[in-house]
């Protein structure tokens, strides 16, 4: 096949209709949901607004009505040409919204603090990676706790966002510059993407990004992987092209170099697409050009991410490579909505927590496998499988994949199934339906085996409160008898839960460092803060003990009723 006819492919549905065609029935639905989803939040917004900026209050009014008229000229007109500006009429209002929020509803988070904090000592010529600042938390800004008993102060993103708010901070206090740099970044990948999809999908983009309210939000907390998403728009739209060669080429694999030197998680997609980009040039081109097809995307983003790292890497380059490496190596506590919960919530523990981390890292590797093995069937999905992995990591919190949910609809709108029936995979037991899926379950058993064991691990400490300094409504101290059922010493650290969330570390006033195999200790233990407000009753509480070496867990139902009596 000819050079110039890499990636081509026939856009679906009515992507191609005559604009003075009646439009598709699907496209007004489409158009309409976008309209509507842009009322979810806004009457919060609206009433915030009223009391002490009213003009703003007055834009949200006309973005109402823009709203109601757009969602009766959806329905009534009668050329897609029409509908298409209505989809352009969405955009506008949901742009116009999302500012409107920002400006009465911004919130700080621990990564818009942080990242502020890391631009405010770069323009001071200080290290921006590697310093500790304690004083940025609290008064409603969430720790991170790690396995060891403490908390991350510092900041541990690559640099993207912390360079694009540097020079934003003379707008104004806290951590506004930096939000306003997040929301940016997807306001305007939000007009990229509907930019580049068929005419027909583009109300899709308005509403995946600003319309449900999800991304929005993480965008006005700071979060650095909004603007990492943004960067990935451009590349994963009609992704397949990419290996032809010329500027299109470029631009995208620099844009994949950006976002990878804007946060972590695109640095797990990278291999997918990659590989991906390696069968399609293959089966058209051959093996010698795949590889230079692939070498020189990887070249671009490569030096893409250099160039943006280059000042950090000669002025701070252990801790810079420390910082950026944070995530995967600060050993927080485990948290989110995967598997890790059965040892969170549904059993007392286990004293073999790493092994969740190990079949995160042993899923990812047999999805990559997998898709790799299987591309013609798997390919349309490579924006979406790096992420199931996350589902087995200690860390397993939602906002992994549900930031990235926006190139799920790019890649599903821009690339077909078709597009890869003469992607090149490997002949393996080629025809032997039943073996191939004996071979795909092989490759994701040893991640479930390791889920297995995290799983299946007992808890090691077996703790009891005997005691408790209090108040009707709150704890002071707790006293608790510690017995270590295993062979390993175990250095615990304390604190107690109710429900999903999880107190500060208690101080332990007295006690042992550790509690030697089979032996037991009493600890006095103090709450965060001098107290701890005890739930309404009928709350569950859980004292929890987290050690780091070994990783373990252990949890104990304690009672501390608020109608009981101070203990004499």
């Amino acid at each position: 096949m000819r050079p110039a006819t890499i990636g081509r492919w026939t856009r679906p549905f009515a992507a191609q209709d005559d604009p003075d065609q009646t439009p598709a029935q699907w496209h007004r639905v489409l158009t309409l949901l976008a309209n509507i989803s842009l009322l979810i939040g806004t009457r919060s917004v609206w009433a915030a607004a009223a009391s002490h900026r009213p003009v703003v209050a007055g834009v949200i009014s006309l973005c109402y009505a823009s709203i109601l008229v757009t969602g009766i000229l959806t329905v009534v007109v009668r050329r897609s040409r029409s509908l298409a500006r209505l989809d352009l009429v969405v955009l506008v209002t949901a742009v116009t919204l999302a500012y409107c929020t920002v400006s009465v509803a911004h919130n700080f988070s621990d990564e818009s603090i942080l990242t502020t904090q890391a631009a405010r000592e770069l323009l001071h010529g200080h290290p921006a990676y590697g310093q500790p600042w304690p004083w940025l938390f609290g008064h409603g800004i969430a720790y991170t706790q790690t396995m060891t008993g403490g908390y991350d102060y510092t900041y541990g993103y690559p640099p993207v966002t912390m360079l694009l708010t540097a020079p934003l901070l003379w707008i104004g206090h806290g951590a506004l510059a930096e939000t306003l740099v997040t929301n940016t970044a997807l306001v305007l990948g939000t007009i990229v993407m509907w930019k580049m999809l068929p005419t027909p999908w583009r109300s899709a983009a308005t509403m995946v990004c600003l319309g449900f309210g999800m991304l929005p939000m993480y965008a006005r907390l700071g979060y650095p992987a909004v603007v990492a998403m943004a960067f990935l728009i451009p590349v994963v739209v009609r992704w397949t092209r990419m290996g032809a060669g010329g500027a299109a080429d470029w631009a995208r694999a620099a844009c994949l170099g950006a976002a990878c030197a804007s946060q972590q998680l695109p640095w797990f997609l990278t291999p997918f697409l990659l590989a991906g980009i390696y069968a399609l040039r293959r089966g058209e081109l051959g093996a010698r050009a795949a590889a230079v097809a692939v070498a020189r995307i990887v070249g671009i983003a490569a030096g893409t991410w250099l160039l943006i790292n280059a000042y950090f890497i000669v002025s701070e380059p252990h801790t810079w490579l420390e910082g950026i490496a944070l995530p995967i190596t600060q050993g927080a506590v485990i948290h989110g909505q995967g598997l890790v919960d059965i040892s969170l919530y549904f059993t007392d523990g286990s004293d073999r927590l790493a092994w969740y981390s190990h079949a995160s890292m042993l899923m990812l590797a047999g999805l990559l496998a997998l898709f790799v093995l299987f591309v013609r069937r798997l390919g349309p999905a490579a924006t979406v499988l790096p992420w199931c992995a996350f589902f087995l990591a200690t860390r397993s919190q939602d906002g992994y994949y549900l930031l990235m949910t926006p190139l799920w609809l790019a890649a599903a709108v821009t690339v077909p199934s078709s597009v890869f029936t003469t992607a090149w995979q490997p002949r393996l037991l080629s025809g032997r339906r039943q073996a191939r899926a004996v071979l795909a379950a092989a490759v994701l058993v040893p991640a479930l085996i390791a889920v297995m064991l995290g799983a299946t691990g007992r808890p090691p400490l077996h703790m009891q409160a005997t005691a408790a300094s209090r108040t009707p409504t709150s704890v002071k101290t707790l006293t608790v008898r510690v017995t270590n059922t295993g062979d390993a010493a175990v250095q615990p650290h304390f604190t107690l839960t109710t429900g999903q969330g999880m107190s500060r570390w208690w101080k332990v006033l007295g006690g042992p460092s550790s509690v030697a195999g089979h032996g037991t200790a009493t600890y006095r233990l103090e709450a965060p803060g001098g107290r701890f407000d005890l739930p309404k009753d009928g709350t569950r509480i859980r004292l929890r003990a987290f050690s780091a070496s070994p990783m373990t867990l252990s949890s104990q139902d304690i009672r501390l009723d608020r109608r009981q009596a101070p203990p004499k």
